[in-house]
């Protein structure tokens, strides 16, 4: 199971060269074989970033993240108890950003590897992460 990062289906969607080929090609395998997660929250964080003018998009955020999810087989999974529990008990290995902290814990309760660029998600041992 692979688990995108906010910023990788921000990327993947508008500047793929901003991915690096193995990040990308990990992506494309994943799709191919329906293994590809995003958590709930990111959707909310890309939302939030197109309300606040920080993504240029041509239409609205919903329709946007309807179109992303329609391009490649993922899954959108659910913040689950176990997920919030665990997200709120990390230490000062995550940054205190929740949704880096759900994404974290969403990626160790799947048993999911995180594609992301974010280089704390990156330094924390507890994540396995591709970039």
């Amino acid at each position: 199971m692979i688990l995108l990062d906010t910023c990788i289906v921000i990327w993947d969607a508008l500047k793929q060269d901003k991915i690096t080929q193995k990040a990308l090609d990990t992506i494309n395998k994943a799709d191919e074989h329906n293994a590809l997660i995003i958590s709930d929250i990111t959707l909310w964080e890309i939302s939030l970033l197109i309300k606040k003018k920080r993504i240029e998009v041509t239409t609205n955020a919903a329709h946007f993240l309807n179109l992303y999810l329609q391009s490649r087989s993922i899954s959108v999974v659910a913040i689950t108890a176990e997920i919030a529990e665990l997200s709120t008990n990390f230490g000062t290995e995550i940054n205190n950003d929740p949704a880096d902290r759900i994404i974290a814990a969403t990626s160790i309760i799947h048993n999911a590897q995180l594609v992301t660029a974010d280089q704390n998600l990156r330094n924390c041992q507890l994540i396995d992460t591709i970039w």
